[in-house]
């Protein structure tokens, strides 16, 4: 399994806005119609599923906590 923290190169008590901060620059980065290097796209698809599997951790954490 993917250490997505490390995918998108965060800590992993980093906030959820500094989740999204990282990610928004990577995505910017990687993107295909940016980047024409083949491998970008894949690295995009990684840095994306990573970061919609935090959001999710992040959104289950807030609803267990209550």
């Amino acid at each position: 399994m993917a250490d997505f923290y490390a995918t998108l190169g965060v800590n992993r008590d980093s906030s959820f806005d500094e989740i999204k901060k990282v990610y928004r620059k990577l995505a910017r980065e990687f993107h295909p119609d940016i980047n024409p290097d083949p491998q970008a796209a894949e690295k995009f698809k990684e840095i994306t599923t990573a970061y919609e599997i935090l959001i999710l951790l992040n959104k289950c954490c807030k609803i267990t906590q209550y």
